[in-house]
């Protein structure tokens, strides 16, 4: 039953998503925020419910592993999911054809994972208004950062990429797009509850241990929503929404930790968890570096030389897999 508690929360999770990505499109279409600003704050905090609800629990059933890995988790797949699906789509050159605004977004998330595993190695058992010192200075760089990047946005506003007459969605009026989105986003939400539930079971009944489970079971399945919304996305030929949502989700996955510090009551959370997380914080920042680079190179006719990057990426992340499987 555990088992089939898990799969259905999952299937409920990627049939919400498919319609959040759909009203966001409409969303970022009918007013003036446009993909890239959609992609990065509204649809990546919403397809990013799951991972808060997800960590939430962890804390209430007194797991503060599954917790933390299913944020890095989660962040090292966020980062898989884009780079396998610009090989798939490689003919459309998904970084080329993205808003160079993408570029602050990337960086600030290649911050944000280095200052993860200097916290991780030193494990500073500080804390303040009882969130940890290094969570604090995680959520500061968070805040700096989504400034930085709508201040400079919108010094760089470029005209968005034309897109096909046939994904058009103003069929949709803008008051049900709004409506469906949270709706949606509430449905995601209540299924990243259910997913951590059965995933702490799981992880008692199969011995995997609780950060395994954490960061690869339950952070694969939190992120489906990023999937779907991914391709979704990709389909409605809007590449700014896609990029956005990716590198969005895992700047908000950040503050998805202090939201973990505040229940948890026992100290500081990441000096709490095991040094396995040093691997997956590791691992998001070189997987960052490799995104940085696919937005900033120069384009590439030759769709093999395109593609390489992503193919790095993703060999990348099978071993760091195995390096956290082994430990």
């Amino acid at each position: 039953m555990v088992f089939i508690g898990f799969i259905v929360a999952a299937i409920i999770t990627v049939l919400a998503a498919i319609k959040l990505s759909t009203y966001a499109d409409t969303i970022g279409e009918k007013t003036s925020l446009g993909g890239m600003v959609v992609g990065t704050l509204l649809l990546a905090g919403a397809t990013s419910l799951p991972e808060v609800t997800t960590s939430v629990s962890a804390i209430v059933l007194d797991s503060p592993d599954i917790a933390v890995g299913n944020v890095f988790g989660s962040n090292m797949f966020n980062l898989l999911i884009i780079a396998s699906f610009d090989l798939y789509f490689r003919k459309q050159q998904i970084f080329k054809n993205a808003e160079q605004s993408h570029i602050y977004t990337a960086s600030i998330g290649l911050l944000l994972a280095v200052v993860s595993l200097l916290a991780l190695s030193i494990k500073l058992d500080y804390a303040l208004l009882g969130i940890g010192i290094d969570i604090w200075v995680l959520i500061t760089i968070y805040g700096i950062g989504m400034w930085l990047v709508s201040y400079l946005s919108k010094k760089n506003v470029q005209q968005p990429v034309s897109e096909p007459e046939e994904y058009n969605m103003s069929a949709i009026p803008l008051k049900r797009a709004i409506i469906g989105f949270v709706i949606a986003a509430l449905v995601i939400m209540g299924a990243g509850t259910l997913l951590t539930v059965t995933g702490d079971q799981i992880a008692v009944i199969t011995g995997l241990g609780a950060s395994f489970v954490g960061s690869f079971l339950i952070a694969a399945t939190t992120s489906l929503p990023e999937a779907i919304a991914v391709l979704v996305a990709l389909q409605l030929r809007n590449f700014n929404l896609a990029i956005g949502s990716i590198l969005g989700s895992n700047l908000f996955n950040i503050l998805i930790l202090g939201a973990s510090d505040i229940f948890y009551r026992k100290g500081s959370i990441i000096a709490a968890v095991s040094n396995v997380h040093q691997i997956t914080a590791a691992a998001v920042g070189i997987l960052s570096v490799v995104i940085l680079y696919a937005l900033i190179r120069k384009p590439r006719e030759s769709t093999i030389r395109y593609a390489l990057p992503s193919l790095f990426l993703v060999i990348l992340y099978f071993v760091s897999s195995y390096l956290i499987f082994i430990q």
